[in-house]
């Protein structure tokens, strides 16, 4: 039961890679990953409650990385369920985007579960170089040839940051001596401020940095957002975010507050971060590179709880990614479902989705107000956390600049609600979702407003997840 989750996913990927070998129509194809899909996420949650270790105690299953895997299997399972066509992908390599996305899975559940620099390694390239061939694996029909480019710059931005922290994993085993987390901790627990163990740190932590996409490692997300296939994108802005803020958990964590080094560095990113991010999206007229940039700038928000290097901080991060993950998921879900072909969408063409398609519309309209942080949704309650346990720590300077970042975010965030509801369809086609694709809406937006009321008994689970790990 222990490796249960990554068994099922092996299975799967079995399967799906079964299915490539034949000539399956798209339609089967896509039924069998879904079903595939859900008894992944059964797997995972049956799993549950399994604690112990493998492989001479370098993959640790505790509620730690049994939370995050059954987090990271239903946002896959979600976007599965809203990108039921694929129609950005062409159907004879549908089978073979499949199984990427079960390995990159598989990759990710893998990372959550790793203590130990070569398995974090192993399991982190796994699941990136099933990604960057997702990326290029989209339909030319509509002369889409700027995936190709997507795909080159994340697979060499991707192989930088990986290079980044293969050095630091050397440096931190040249310093200790070991490769388990739990020995690295101890030997370098009075020489964090020690130029060699800083270099260690930050070059592991880039790796995450770039899934993240925390600057300085974010020059990938807006070509990359805009080249891949919709279904994709949805993917990469979701799916690996989860992993990556479980790892830095994992390794900020083993501080307990005294790299002050570490701690500047960390605000330094998050700031940048931010303005970079909010700043960008100002001008952007695709919604998939707004919504990357905006990307950019929550993920400074969520450094703001990691730079704590308190429990409290460390659960509003988590409770944070989790909300931005779901309201990420609602715009994409919308995204999929007006671009008829597959294509892209300028903000423009969601003139008039009101009139068109009203269900929609309020996915998009409480997914943005959500992200811009406007209560009583998740993304108000997950900023206010954020901010409210930096300030008590003394951070009141990026305190103050996370706010302004806030009200900049407002503006770009409400002029895509207003030309959804306050401007004429112009004779754009009505949109007529599925019925699986209105049930997944629904779900998305009851968790948005359900954690946004009453978010402390999930802060306060969250708190006891990371315990866990302590």
């Amino acid at each position: 039961m222990l490796f249960l989750p990554e068994l099922t996913l092996l299975g799967a990927s079995l399967i799906i890679f079964i299915i490539s070998l034949g000539k399956a129509d798209g339609d089967t194809t896509n039924n069998i990953a879904i079903g595939l899909g859900v008894a992944i996420f059964g797997a995972t949650v049956l799993s549950y409650s399994q604690t112990g270790k493998l492989f001479f105690n370098a993959y640790q299953v505790d509620l730690f990385s049994q939370v995050f895997k059954t987090l990271i299997s239903g946002a896959m399972l979600i976007v599965l369920l809203f990108g039921y066509k694929l129609r950005g992908i062409p159907v004879k390599v549908q089978p073979e985007y499949y199984l990427c996305m079960f390995v990159s899975v598989l990759g990710l559940m893998m990372l959550v579960s790793s203590v130990e620099l070569l398995s974090i390694f192993i399991s982190l390239e796994l699941s990136s170089f099933a990604v960057y061939i997702m990326v290029p694996m989209r339909d030319e029909s509509g002369n889409f040839r700027f995936q190709m480019e997507a795909g080159i710059k994340y697979l060499l931005f991707g192989v930088a940051a990986t290079g980044f922290m293969l050095f630091g994993m050397s440096y931190m085993y040249g310093l200790t001596g070991s490769t388990e987390l739990s020995v690295i901790v101890t030997k370098l627990a009075t020489i964090w401020d020690t130029p060699a163990a800083v270099i260690a740190m930050m070059m592991v932590i880039a790796g995450f940095f770039y899934k993240l996409a925390i600057f300085p490692f974010h020059f990938w997300v807006p070509d990359v957002y805009e080249g891949a296939s919709n279904e994709t994108t949805a993917f990469i802005a979701s799916v690996p975010k989860l992993a990556a803020v479980a790892m830095l958990i994992r390794l900020i964590s083993l501080f307990s507050g005294e790299g002050k080094i570490i701690l500047n560095v960390l605000m330094v990113c998050a700031v940048a971060s931010m303005f970079y991010g909010n700043l960008s999206a100002l001008i952007q007229k695709d919604i998939k590179r707004m919504l990357g940039f905006s990307g950019i700038a929550h993920a400074g928000f969520v450094l703001l709880g990691i730079l704590t290097f308190q429990i409290t901080g460390y659960a509003n991060a988590m409770y944070y990614i989790i909300g931005y993950v779901l309201m990420n998921l609602a715009c994409f879900l919308v995204i999929c479902t007006v671009s008829e072909n597959g294509e892209n969408l300028l903000i423009e063409d969601l003139s008039g989705l009101h009139k068109r398609s009203p269900i929609m519309a309020f996915t998009l309209a409480v997914g943005l107000f959500a992200l811009a942080g406007i209560p009583p949704f998740v993304g108000f309650m997950g900023k206010f956390m954020l901010l409210t346990g930096a300030y008590v720590e003394g951070h009141r300077t990026v305190v103050i600049l996370a706010a302004i970042n806030t009200a900049i975010a407002i503006y770009y965030y409400l002029s895509v609600i207003r030309v959804t509801y306050a401007s004429d369809p112009e004779g754009r086609a009505s949109v007529y979702p599925t019925v699986l694709t209105s049930a997944t809406s629904v779900f998305l937006l009851a968790f948005i407003v359900i954690m946004g009321i009453f978010p402390q008994q999930f802060v306060d689970y969250a708190a006891t997840v990371i315990k866990s790990i302590m």
